[in-house]
């Protein structure tokens, strides 16, 4: 499910109780229109294994793509004169956008043929790979489906750790599991962004652990004015411009 435009506000005080500050204007996650929509603009593909007979449980899906993305910003080959770093410094320097489509059988096979990285969770497996330009896909990934990647928890998932990171989803958006992926992938991100190289260090060597949950309504609206970073969605697809989807609260970011 694709995803676009995510403006952060972790560093900028809240305008009223109830709505967050808005980014600086330069940020590639700002909803107006900026010198970064002039730059070519890339997506960072993701695609989750669904077996129809086997299909992985909705919030583990979620915990496993947002680890993915961490994966791809802290590999070496993404990072410095990397086979990747390019593509990423490109990426990151226009809008960031993510999609999620999802693969099964031979499709996951060829999908898996390709350069990339296989992250797993409990049961869920996505691939992400260096991102390609918006017409520029591979054929083995642009044929497959963007729709029909909702999933269920068979059972209420566990109450998530709340000394280590927590990705916190709006209670109050309907949202399908890959639109979901996709915005735990983007709230993965603005922690990692905002965090130092030794505390980025310390996560990613301990296989970055993360939760995703979905707070209460009260619960929600003090973590939006919180001070972490919050994940705005631009509207292209599902919901409306704008809407707040995910609060990345990270335990070196509880200041």
């Amino acid at each position: 499910m694709s995803s676009n435009d995510i403006p952060a506000s972790p560093t900028v005080p809240a305008e009223s109780p109830s709505v967050p500050a808005g980014p600086p204007v330069d940020s590639p996650f700002h909803t107006e229109r900026t010198n970064r929509d002039e730059a070519p603009q890339y997506v960072l593909p993701l695609v989750v294994h669904i077996e129809k007979t086997a299909p992985p449980a909705r919030t583990d899906a979620l915990c496993t793509a947002a680890r993915a993305v961490l994966v791809m910003l802290s590999d070496e080959r993404s990072t410095g004169e990397g086979e990747w770093a390019q593509v990423m410094r490109d990426w990151q320097d226009a809008r960031i956008r993510k999609v999620v489509r999802r693969a099964r059988g031979a499709e996951w096979r060829k999908a898996c043929a390709l350069p990339g990285i296989t992250v797993t969770g409990e049961e869920a497996e996505v691939r992400v790979y260096p991102p390609v330009p918006l017409d520029g896909w591979p054929k083995e990934l642009a044929k497959l489906q963007v729709s029909g990647t909702d999933l269920d928890d068979p059972e209420p998932p566990a109450a998530p750790d709340l000394t280590g990171p927590v990705l916190w989803l709006n209670p109050e958006l309907g949202m399908s599991a890959g639109k979901e992926m996709a915005q735990a992938g983007h709230g993965a991100q603005l922690a990692w962004w905002e965090l130092s190289e030794t505390e980025r260090k310390a996560w990613s060597e301990a296989g970055f652990p993360l939760a995703v949950a979905t707070p209460d309504a009260d619960r929600w609206r003090e973590l939006t004015v919180s001070g972490l970073p919050v994940v705005r969605d631009a509207g292209f697809t599902e919901i409306a411009p704008g809407s707040c989807t995910v609060v990345a609260d990270h335990p070196a970011l509880r200041r």
